[in-house]
């Protein structure tokens, strides 16, 4: 939807807003089979895609900067790699990444989420799909990419890579490398992770190694594939 067919509010914000009316004890059970059908589209839609890698970083990146040509190559090197590449299927970062993913030729997918500045995926994604609810959405990005390469972004992108790091951090993911690009731009998080955070006694010593930070792409992709792989879950508790 477009124009004036785009709706003032998104269905997630109207599932957060609470201003004391008793409105959910009669659609939030609604809701459920709607969140439900967003999972078992993405599950449908993503199970035979095989390996992949998620490549993150900000949809308002031009493309004539530096960083979407960096997006557009670090896509490509995934696919000869010989991984498809998702993104959140929007512009910026997100669209190098597909573009470069297409002409390497893998495939290119795009998770889309409802919002009401952002128009549809971008025109290099092949396969894609639009959620309305970002923990729908986010559990497709963890369940079927065998890591994040990461790309400077804002606060979309901030939220991906502390959401994977602290399901590292708790071994609800296993064996999923998180890879930071760009040394100018995140040493400056690293310094306040290593020195206020884990100085403080918040995290624990280690936790910052979890981030792998570099400039190099071809590096950047040989981590992830070289770490790759799910630890085998425990046969005898299938949860």
């Amino acid at each position: 939807m477009r124009g004036r067919q785009v709706p003032k509010t998104t269905t997630d914000q109207r599932l957060l807003d609470d201003r004391g009316r008793a409105d959910w004890l009669h659609t939030d059970p609604w809701r459920v089979l709607r969140i439900q059908a967003e999972f078992v589209e993405g599950f449908g839609a993503l199970a035979e895609l095989g390996p992949a890698v998620s490549i993150f970083g900000s949809a308002r990146t031009p493309a004539d900067s530096p960083w979407y040509a960096k997006g557009v190559e670090l896509g490509r090197l995934a696919a000869e790699a010989g991984f498809s590449v998702i993104t959140g299927g929007g512009p910026g970062t997100m669209e190098a990444a597909n573009r470069g993913a297409r002409e390497g030729g893998a495939t290119s997918v795009g998770l889309g989420i409802e919002l009401p500045f952002e128009a549809g995926l971008n025109p290099y994604v092949d396969l894609g799909i639009n959620f309305r609810y970002f923990f729908a959405r986010k559990t497709m990005f963890v369940k079927y990419s065998e890591g994040f390469l990461v790309l400077p972004g804002g606060y979309g992108t901030l939220d991906e890579v502390f959401e994977a790091v602290t399901l590292a951090q708790t071994g609800k993911v296993t064996s999923f490398p998180i890879v930071l690009i760009g040394v100018d731009y995140w040493t400056g998080l690293l310094d306040w992770l290593r020195h206020s955070v884990e100085a403080g006694g918040m995290i624990s010593d280690g936790d910052i190694d979890r981030l792998v930070l570099t400039d190099d792409l071809a590096a950047a992709v040989r981590h992830l594939k070289d770490g790759a792989g799910r630890v085998a879950p425990d046969e005898t508790n299938p949860e």
